[in-house]
């Protein structure tokens, strides 16, 4: 399989893992229209660095986000976005320093937009679940490279397509071939399970044109489906002569059969399923009714009447948040709700680490209220404008939008609103002191269980889990020490005890008695 070499790959390869663990600070909880310090949605919008906020979802979310759609920088070189799409932005300019060293200053910008692309796509592959599907939005600038460390990181065999996506609807000569499409490539952990689970859509307007009622069948509108079928595996029940209403005789032509046996055939007819052309001679046909059209598979071509275009997007924010919030680049809210529609179930997580302005959000909540889901939404953004546009957005399609017949009726729904805070280890390896007991217990608790974490009423217990207590005997002002005196305290019985401290003085023979395992503040404390 061809593999991608860049200036750089060698210091980012393995970066996901030095990247520090932060602690999510919840700023607000918005719950149908009221903002609150209060409650804890399970939708979060997280402001700040990407890379960091995917890394402090490890803990909660590994393996568990079901959908994951990303609209990363295309790496155009465009100087005056609101969303700054050049590679050459200060914050990333400093990342690449910091990561890559001196070597960063040869770096051209590919090999940049490569060395910041790689980290997240290994960290949004450990939060996929194994069932899970993630669409990542590109164009022609790094379609290409996109392609490879996509192949290398999920697994070449693990594509399951290339949807090319008709963002225009209008004819413009700017340039020589007018630019009208982008690409979404579709990775999934399991593809033969995709498969099975992905769901079909619901037919457009045009595909049900072709559906009609020609008869005045009293079951609604049908189309005509060809009845014959190439011979090749027929067997002789497929077969036969037909004679139409109208006295004429049918066989297939040469190399064709009969799609169905004289058996079943008969059975179509007598429930009135085989239609013979206005004239009651033409070739038989099958009749399909529109009704019992349960979807359509959906193609790699997704054209703009279809899914949305960029001027519907455009529009789309001006009617939420007014002109004033100009993105060239939105994505419109039908192309997001077609790949979760795609994608997930009523009870799914979706993540978008690129959030914008929110369309992920947008269209979750709007599938959420057509078919009575929960689905749950995790967006990331890290430009100052997450609380003023992006959480803002979602606040107005949960409450209503619009004025007039323009009136659009709000989702309902909730989110709670997230900025990255201290780092749970400081740089010398010590645990930071300021950050709360509750986010360290949480911590290690998952780092040990893969489980969420619900605070116990016993001191120092984290809780119980397969046969086993787990203690984390912490406590910034003092040294801890494991001994004797600690164990007359536990109250929980368990088969093997799992306890953390500065210090442990208890012999062997106690701890061989007892199943104690000691783990030592910090050094066991594993690191993600």
């Amino acid at each position: 399989m061809p593999t991608l070499n860049w200036i750089g790959k060698e210091k980012v390869i393995n970066h996901h893992q030095d990247v520090p663990y932060k602690i999510l600070e919840k700023q607000y909880t918005f719950d149908n229209g009221l903002e609150s310090d209060s409650g804890i949605s399970e939708n979060k919008i997280i402001h700040g660095d990407n890379l960091e906020a995917l890394k402090s979802l490890i803990p909660e979310y590994e393996g568990k986000v079901k959908c994951i759609y990303i609209d990363p920088p295309y790496n155009t070189g465009e100087e005056n976005w609101v969303y700054n799409d050049n590679v050459n932005d200060i914050k990333l300019k400093k990342w690449i320093n910091t990561v890559v060293g001196k070597e960063g200053e040869d770096l051209s910008r590919h090999d940049k937009w490569l060395c910041m692309m790689y980290p997240r796509l290994k960290l949004l592959n450990k939060l996929l679940h194994d069932d899970g599907v993630i669409f990542i939005s590109i164009d022609d600038n790094e379609f290409a490279n996109l392609k490879l460390i996509c192949d290398e990181i999920f697994g070449k065999n693990k594509h399951i397509a290339t949807n090319v996506w008709q963002k225009r609807y209008s004819r413009e000569n700017r340039e020589a071939i007018g630019d009208v499409h982008e690409y979404i490539l579709v990775y999934s952990k399991n593809p033969k399970a995709f498969k099975k689970y992905r769901k079909l859509l619901p037919p457009t307007k045009a595909q049900e044109k072709v559906y009609r009622n020609l008869n005045n069948d009293p079951k609604g509108r049908w189309r005509s489906i060809p009845l014959t079928a190439q011979a090749g595996h027929a067997t002789s029940s497929q077969f036969y002569e037909i004679k139409s209403p109208g006295g004429k005789i049918h066989t297939p032509s040469e190399g064709r059969c009969w799609a169905v046996s004289k058996e079943t055939y008969n059975r179509l007819l007598d429930e009135g399923r085989i239609y013979f052309g206005k004239n009651n001679n033409s070739q038989p046909n099958m009749i399909r009714y529109l009704s019992e059209v349960e979807g359509v598979a959906p193609w790699t071509w997704w054209p703009y009447d279809e899914v949305g275009h960029t001027d519907e997007a455009k529009k789309e924010i001006h009617s939420i948040l007014g002109k004033k919030n100009a993105f060239d680049t939105p994505k419109p809210v039908r192309l997001i709700e077609r790949i979760i529609r795609m994608a997930t179930s009523k009870n799914d997580i979706i993540l978008d680490s690129y959030a914008g302005t929110c369309t992920t959000a947008h269209a979750t909540l709007n599938l959420n209220k057509e078919d009575g889901g929960s689905r749950r939404f995790i967006c990331i953004e890290m430009e100052e404008y997450a609380n003023q546009v992006t959480a803002e957005r979602i606040k107005h399609v949960i409450t209503g939008y619009g004025e007039g017949d323009k009136t659009v009726e709000g989702t309902g729904g909730d989110f709670s609103f997230y900025e990255l805070g201290q780092s749970l280890f400081l740089e010398n390896g010590f645990l930071n002191e300021e950050v709360s007991s509750d986010k360290i217990e949480e911590y290690v608790w998952y780092s040990e269980t893969k489980s969420a974490f619900a605070k116990q009423t016993e001191e120092y217990l984290l809780g119980e889990k397969n046969s086993s207590a787990y203690y984390f005997f912490y406590n910034k002002d003092v040294i801890t020490t494991l001994d004797e005196s600690f164990l007359r305290k536990l109250k929980t019985k368990a088969q093997q005890y799992i306890i953390y401290a500065d210090n442990c003085l208890l012999n062997k023979e106690i701890m061989d008695k007892y199943n104690i395992v000691f783990k030592k503040i910090p050094r066991d404390i594993t690191r993600f």
